[in-house]
């Protein structure tokens, strides 16, 4: 154990000497909150919106919805424990 830890340690700094790989030219990312690929948005069924509130929203919006959600779920979770326990 203590050989396999020493070698680990002696093998690391070895890698500073080698030069990088060059760097990949990246495409231009797609926004990362549209309503295709908002964080949450499963394969099958897609976002959940049924009202149609996202359809019209723009990035800095749905960003707006999202942080709403989870704060309103968060103070959700918050009373119930209050319930629970009070």
């Amino acid at each position: 154990m203590k050989i396999a830890a020493t070698l680990a340690l002696f093998a690391t700094p070895a890698a500073a000497f080698f030069g990088k790989a060059p760097a990949k030219v990246a495409a231009p990312a797609a926004p990362a909150f549209s309503v295709d690929t908002i964080p949450g948005a499963l394969e099958p069924t897609g976002l959940f919106d049924p009202l149609g509130f996202a359809a019209k929203a723009d990035e800095a919006t749905l960003k707006r919805y999202r942080e709403a959600e989870l704060t309103h779920g968060r103070v959700a979770m918050l009373a119930s424990v209050g319930f629970l326990v009070g």
